[in-house]
């Protein structure tokens, strides 16, 4: 099994255990350049508010757009789009990918601004 095949296999797991518990999601995907993130709605159809480091403005705020502090700026940026839009708890869906680095300072930067999960 190639690593690609690993996470989607963790992912789709993390995601059956999320709709089974019908909540809101907090849906994140890194990539090499990027860090990505959703608030998802309970019923997997709607996207409630989302932020990413390709927004004008949290690329103005960083030099690149792959590193902790970009991810903390994101995570600093959907919590408060959150808050607007009246979510305040929310599940983490990591996408499969491991809880460290940018995608541990992502949630770490949400919860210190007012998400819970």
């Amino acid at each position: 099994m190639d690593k690609s095949i690993s996470r989607i296999r963790r992912a789709r797991k993390t995601r059956a255990k999320i709709a089974e518990l019908n909540m809101v999601r907090l849906c994140v995907f890194r990539s090499n350049n990027h860090i990505y993130a959703q608030i998802i709605s309970a019923e997997g159809d709607k996207v409630l508010a989302q932020a990413s480091t390709v927004q004008a403005d949290v690329k103005g705020q960083v030099k690149s757009g792959g590193n902790v502090a970009a991810a903390q700026l994101v995570g600093k940026a959907i919590a408060e789009k959150a808050k607007a839009v009246g979510v305040d708890k929310v599940a983490f869906d990591r996408s499969g990918f491991r809880y460290h680095g940018r995608v541990k300072a992502l949630a770490e930067a949400a919860r210190e601004h007012g998400l819970s999960f």
